[in-house]
């Protein structure tokens, strides 16, 4: 791949990023690029485990990317940065894709920061804060033409990989698409970046991924607009590490009669995702989603506690560390600990291109609007109250089953 015009195929899709030299945006990247180049494969892919592989899914090797980003760091510096840091990618897979990175990192516009709270730096560049919420939108909508009309793609997958934003604090006053573009009109700076890069990329028919706990298409607003507009999208607040544990192990707990007294899990990573949830504002939507899938399939619950603290040494790794407190027959009190290691961007890497493969899938069919089969790949899944993970799956092998 180069910088250059690329040649029209059918095979190609834009994957637009936001937050793009993020942690995980690289990493996803790196890997699309490394399977293109034949130096990995799909595992950890859930599309490409049948049935879903079944499905008719635009390819990893035609993704063309590029995306927005407030921070100045290249992409091959932040690629190079976790191979030093944390060995993911490896020297091997890094070399493979180096040009490519080169190549996407002059794809990546200067973004939005408005109302990302600790995300931001001294250091970052983004755009104009002086301009309104309107103009704002338009330039980052243009971008998103820009890019897909440059490339000669016929469709572009916007996903937001970028750190995690403070809570909206009356999310309810953006129900309706009325509300939410008069407010917009208004300059309402209230409104968080998350949902200007949601509302640009819909009302313009691109499908989009909320990877994050942020607003962004969660409002009521951006859903009326995506339904009004029939444009796929999905969120939110991906599912990778201890809450997937969790939405496996509660159901057990759950159909065993079991009653669970207390379940307490500590988390500890040390990536920028963890310097930012340091601020207990733009922790505070990540600890609810994380706390909310326990509630949800153990009503009964006697106590449920979620933390997350911040380890620089740990780069990327993360650790958590739950204990289970739970009683059983005779009311017999017992416990249950489990330790969950792993790093934190290859974990959630796969996720993200197996979305824009399935999202791309379902504009494709017109499907537009939720898209509930995807479920399980989130924590807070938008429009869907099941957390039971063996009955989210069922849902998008369901759905692969109807559709291959």
């Amino acid at each position: 791949m180069n910088g250059g015009r690329e040649s029209a195929a059918e095979d190609r899709t834009g994957v637009w990023l936001v937050g793009a030299r993020g942690n995980v945006a690289t990493t996803a990247i790196v890997g699309a690029r490394a399977i293109a180049e034949g130096v990995t494969d799909g595992t950890g892919m859930v599309t490409e485990r049948e049935p879903v592989s079944s499905l008719d899914l635009p390819p990893v090797e035609g993704f063309v990317f590029g995306g927005h980003d407030i921070e100045p760091e290249s992409l091959l510096a932040q690629a190079e940065r976790q191979r030093d840091r944390n060995g993911v990618p490896d020297q091997e897979t890094l070399a493979a894709v180096r040009d490519d990175l080169t190549a996407i990192d002059e794809r990546i516009q200067v973004g939005t920061a408005v109302n990302c709270g600790a995300a931001v730096s001294e250091e970052s560049e983004r755009i104009d804060e002086s301009l309104g919420i309107r103009t704002v939108v338009e330039q980052i909508r243009d971008d998103y033409e820009t890019f897909r009309k440059y490339h000669d793609l016929e469709r572009l997958v916007v996903v937001n990989v970028a750190s995690t934003e403070p809570e909206l604090a009356e999310p309810e006053r953006y129900a309706s698409r009325d509300a939410l573009e008069r407010a917009i009109d208004e300059d309402d700076r209230e409104l968080p970046a998350s949902v200007l890069y949601a509302y640009a990329a819909i009302d313009a028919s691109h499908p989009f991924v909320n990877f994050t706990p942020s607003a962004a298409n969660s409002l009521g607003g951006i859903r009326e607009l995506a339904a009004a507009k029939s444009v796929p999208h999905m969120g939110r607040d991906a599912k990778t590490g201890e809450t997937l544990v969790k939405s496996a192990l509660a159901p057990m707990f759950a159909g065993r009669n079991l009653q669970v007294l207390s379940w307490e899990g500590h988390n500890i990573l040390g990536n920028r995702d963890g310097l930012v949830l340091e601020d207990d504002a733009n922790a505070a939507g990540k600890l609810s989603s994380k706390g909310d899938v326990l509630d949800s399939i153990l009503p009964e619950i006697g106590h449920n506690r979620v933390r997350i603290d911040y380890t620089p040494s740990l780069a990327d790794w993360k650790t958590a560390w739950d204990y289970i407190h739970f009683q059983g027959f005779l009311e017999t009190e017992m416990t249950m600990q489990f330790t969950w290691e792993g790093s934190d961007s290859a974990l959630a890497a796969p996720l993200v291109l197996d979305l824009v493969r399935l999202v791309a899938h379902a504009d494709e069919r017109g499907e537009g609007g939720l898209q509930p089969q995807l479920a399980s790949f989130f924590k807070a899944p938008i429009g869907v109250d099941e957390h039971d993970l063996s009955r989210q799956m069922e849902r998008l092998s369901d759905y692969a089953d109807r559709n291959h």
